[in-house]
C-alpha cells in the first residue's frame, strides 16, 4: 500500500495543473446524459461516477484481478460511507472504487 501524504497530493495537484487538458469545443463533443426536464433534486436513486483528473490511477491498483486500495482509495471509501452520517436523507447502495474512478448508487 502506498503512503500518500496530504502535502504530496497538494504538490502533485499543483504540478498536474499545468498538464491539464484544456477544453476545446472543436474536439470535445460531450453530450449530457441528463434527462431534459428531470428534476435531479427530487428523491430517487442516482448513479454517480467520479474520475480523477487526467484519469491518473490515484486510488490504488489491480493485482491478480483484485482492487488494492492505497491511502487515497481508502479515503474515498471512508468519505463515501460518511455521507449517510452527514446527510440524514441519504441512503447508500453499492459502490466500487477503481484505480482512476469510482461508481456509487445513492438514494435521496
Amino acid at each position: 500500500m502506498t503512503n500518500i501524504t496530504e502535502s504530496a497530493i497538494e504538490k502533485f495537484a499543483i504540478e498536474s495543473k499545468d498538464d491539464a487538458v484544456k477544453y476545446n469545443p472543436d474536439i470535445h463533443h460531450r453530450c449530457s446524459i441528463r434527462l431534459k426536464g428531470y428534476d435531479y433534486s427530487q428523491a430517487g436513486l442516482y448513479f454517480i461516477t467520479a474520475c480523477t483528473q487526467n484519469r491518473l490511477c490515484l486510488f490504488g491498483e489491480i493485482e491478480k484481478g483484485e482492487m488494492i486500495l492505497n491511502n487515497a482509495g481508502i479515503m474515498i471509501d471512508k468519505w463515501w460511507n460518511e455521507l449517510k452520517h452527514k446527510y440524514r436523507n441519504v441512503e447508500l447502495h453499492e459502490q466500487i472504487i477503481m484505480p482512476n474512478h469510482f461508481h456509487g448508487i445513492i438514494q435521496i
